[in-house]
């Protein structure tokens, strides 16, 4: 149906052209909000008719004319009707239709994905300080930054996963102090112990290996301790690669995989931030007042300007993220995209401020943004706030031993990200079609146990004759289908993972409907053949659009 479509527009955008040079570009498709009025929609006719100087439906009625005499529309249309102030609506023949059941198998894993464009994207997300175990926000954050990576590669482009660690700062010394004061056998509660300190049980477990003198490995570095409670350095560096490798382990859980950790503490040994401070004073865009470094941030739309340097000398967080968002610049990635928390909303500002000052040739806009909100857990009708683990909240890996990494991903994804969103563990676990990830997973492995039963190739139902797919419910179900190639590009450019999630739940009603109407394995050879090749082709689509999301498409369940 993806060819049929685009020979229409073709026809479409001809037609278009005749009626006012330069128009052509105004043709495109739209999905009817309702059902009955039709397959296709198109406000082309409304849009012309002021230029035209012609009433929208007179306008409709003349296009109606002349596309219905192309050979496209007479080839693949059925029927075109014009409604209210000028919609045209166009039923398509079922032969139509029938094309996207081919296309998605002989598309197989890669249906709806576009070729290779050439183009970069960096995305950065979960970034969490190495200071505790990942909680429930990562995880809202660390599904979406998987899911948009997984839609900008399905459009063609070269996706470049980044986690960046801040591990410089009042976090890590507020990390070490801690620590520190645990292997001394100072506990929560006591007298010494300060507001600021880090809670968690995780914070005594770094304490007595520690004090054991093991050795932690992370992803880029291995550090043992030295045993010796008076060794705050070494504390330091202990507890930053104790964390960062239980951060590793989280993200294995959820099987999200970074191409590249950056540390903030290299923007410093490195001497970006001094090169970057540099640059915006060479620029005339800092200034100096009270004894601090001011960036003239507004002059590039903030609503104040900025201290970059305070008057003890040290430098504010958003500077180091100038650096670091300069050094993606040179490093190649024309396109960024950030992901992060709303309390992260007041930077935005200032970060694009301060790279547009520095003279680098960065454009306005640069990064993209996507804000999520936190995610409140629920579990036997209560809230949960609190891990034992954590000390203050709950953590990813609570969530995923709960219920299953499908659960989590699938859930997280199912709101847009600005929405806040309520985790209910009960629902997760629950085997009906209440649950989200269970209706669509059972869907797909509904479908293998039908094609399990036949005991045939798949591969051999790619030729099949597709006529007796006329029935209402295989038309809906191929409409459906045919819709997922456009559903990701859209996704994809609005940052929307959860689009795919409500396109799945769809497709998934649409299979069970189509299920529950006709009976597939039926005594007719070319009926059953035809039947097996639409829900082969759902079950590949099914699979695909889990992929997207970083969920599994089970045979049995």
């Amino acid at each position: 149906m993806l060819l049929v479509t685009q020979e229409l527009l073709v026809a479409l955008a001809s037609e278009l052209e005749k009626l006012q040079p330069g128009s052509g570009s105004k043709a495109a498709f739209e999905s009817p909000k309702a059902a009955a009025h039709g397959d296709l929609a198109c406000t082309a006719a409304m849009q012309l008719a002021k230029a035209l100087k012609r009433n929208p439906r007179e306008v409709a009625e003349s296009l109606k004319t002349a596309l219905l005499a192309t050979p496209a529309y007479g080839q693949w249309v059925d029927a075109i009707e014009i409604a209210g102030p000028g919609f045209i609506n166009i039923r398509l023949k079922p032969a139509a239709k029938q094309q996207v059941v081919a296309e998605v198998l002989a598309g197989g894993a890669c249906f709806g994905q576009q070729a290779p464009n050439g183009r970069r994207v960096l995305v950065e997300f979960v970034s969490a300080n190495p200071t505790g175990p990942l909680h429930v926000g990562h995880g809202r954050q660390a599904a979406l930054g998987d899911a948009i990576c997984n839609l900008y590669a399905s459009q063609g482009w070269n996706v470049h996963r980044e986690f960046y660690y801040n591990d410089a700062g009042v976090q890590i010394e507020t990390l070490a102090n801690s620590t520190q004061l645990r292997a001394k056998g100072v506990k929560p509660g006591d007298a010494g112990w300060p507001e600021a300190a880090y809670n968690g049980d995780y914070i005594a477990d770094i304490a007595a290996d520690f004090l054991a003198s093991k050795t932690v490995k992370a992803d880029d570095r291995e550090f043992t301790g030295s045993g010796d409670v008076a060794d705050l350095d070494g504390i330091r560096q202990f507890a930053v690669a104790y964390l960062r490798h239980e951060q590793d382990l989280d993200l294995q859980a959820f099987e999200v995989k970074f191409d590249q950790y950056y540390l903030e503490s290299s923007l410093y040994t490195s001497g970006k931030v001094a090169d970057a401070v540099a640059r915006l004073q060479a620029a005339g865009k800092t200034y100096e007042q009270d004894g601090a470094l001011w960036l003239r941030s507004t002059d590039y739309g903030d609503d104040k300007d900025r201290v970059m340097r305070k008057s003890d000398g040290g430098y504010t967080y958003f500077v180091p993220d100038v650096a670091y968002h300069i050094t993606k610049w040179e490093r190649g990635f024309t396109k960024v995209v950030n992901i992060q928390g709303t309390d992260h909303h007041g930077t935005i500002a200032r970060v694009r401020a301060g790279l547009q000052a520095a003279g680098v040739g960065i454009p306005e806009g640069y990064p993209d943004y996507v804000l999520h909100t936190m995610v409140r857990v629920m579990r036997g009708g209560q809230e949960v706030k609190i891990s034992k683990r954590a000390g203050s909240y709950v953590t990813l890996r609570d969530l995923i031993e709960w219920t299953s990494k499908d659960a989590v991903r699938f859930f997280l994804l199912s709101r847009k990200p600005d929405t806040e969103y309520v985790f209910d563990v009960d629902l997760a676990l629950a085997q009906n079609n209440d649950n989200p990830v269970y209706y669509v997973q059972y869907a797909h492995a509904r479908i293998c146990s039908v094609l399990a039963a036949w005991g045939g190739d798949v591969a051999t139902l790619k030729e099949v004759d597709l006529s007796p797919l006329e029935g209402p419910a295989a038309q809906t179900l191929m409409l459906v289908l045919a819709r997922y190639p456009a559903m990701l590009t859209a996704a994809a450019e609005d940052f929307a993972p959860h689009d795919v999630s409500f396109y799945l739940r769809e497709l998934a009603a649409a299979y069970h409907s189509y299920y529950d109407s006709e009976r597939i394995l039926v005594d007719d050879a070319q009926v059953r053949a035809a039947r097996l090749a639409l829900v082969a082709a759902c079950a590949q689509v099914l699979h695909n659009g889990l992929k997207m999301l970083g969920v599994s498409a089970p045979q049995k369940m």
